[in-house]
């Protein structure tokens, strides 16, 4: 008796626990928090994923950047042009994507496509592709953090800015140059997360920095109404980075 007690206990208290996990399931979108705080101005980081944000690497030891290739390989497939026909809708360039919901709970949407061609250079399509890593002229992805319902700079794209930083320590010789891709207006309108959603990176090509010695790069969005100047968060729309690319 003892133990059909504790049977039908324990069998009601699983009952009770799916019944509300049940419950509260259906009141929650898998893609849009319940709660969540707004954010004035979204984060950026850089692909390759690196320690403390140091991009450093020797030209002639293809194990000193081969991890930076895998790395952007491995980011850049979801992608693929292939991938993104199939999967997200083409958006009207430079303008937001909004899809109403007709106020059905789990509405499907389709996300905007964003093609690994754009990148030019840096998209790293060929299976041989080194993303410029082999001849010192490296690419270094810049990506948006995703922000739900964010829609800055009235209905119009987000550019990125870079610049070389100069520091007491280490004033640039010759400030590199930065070919992005692509070319301005260089992001999509919505940062708005959506099934199959890939955020809209840019690309940025080093191509004359000076080897053996350091270069300190600060990225930032470019957009009205962001700002990125708070000295209190230094990833709220820029990051700043250190380049060093070496020459035996």
């Amino acid at each position: 008796l003892i133990l059909l007690f504790y049977l039908i206990f324990y069998g009601f208290l699983a009952g009770l626990f799916a019944l509300t996990m049940w419950v509260m399931l259906q009141s929650v979108d898998p893609h849009v928090p319940k709660y969540q705080d707004r954010l004035a101005t979204p984060g950026m980081m850089i692909r390759p994923r690196t320690e403390g944000l140091d991009v450093t690497f020797n030209v002639t030891k293809s194990q000193t950047w081969s991890h930076y290739v895998r790395a952007l390989h491995q980011f850049l497939e979801p992608y693929n042009d292939s991938v993104q026909a199939a999967r997200n809708a083409a958006c009207v360039p430079g303008r937001y994507n909004e899809q109403p919901d007709d106020s059905v709970p789990n509405y499907p949407k389709r996300a905007c496509r964003f093609n690994r061609s754009l990148l030019g250079p840096c998209a790293g399509l060929a299976p041989a592709d080194d993303y410029g890593y082999g001849v010192g002229q490296p690419c270094v992805l810049l990506k948006v953090n995703r922000v739900i319902n964010f829609f800055p700079g009235k209905n119009k794209s987000i550019n990125v800015i870079c610049a070389a930083k100069v520091t007491p320590v280490s004033p640039p010789v010759s400030p590199p140059v930065f070919p992005m891709f692509p070319p301005a207006p260089r992001t999509p309108g919505s940062l708005s997360p959506q099934v199959n959603y890939t955020q809209p990176v840019v690309a940025v090509q080093f191509t004359n920095a000076t080897a053996n010695m350091e270069h300190h790069i600060e990225c930032r969005l470019n957009a009205a109404g962001l700002r990125t100047d708070d000295e209190r968060d230094k990833f709220a729309g820029r990051v700043a980075f250190r380049l060093r690319i070496n020459r035996d």
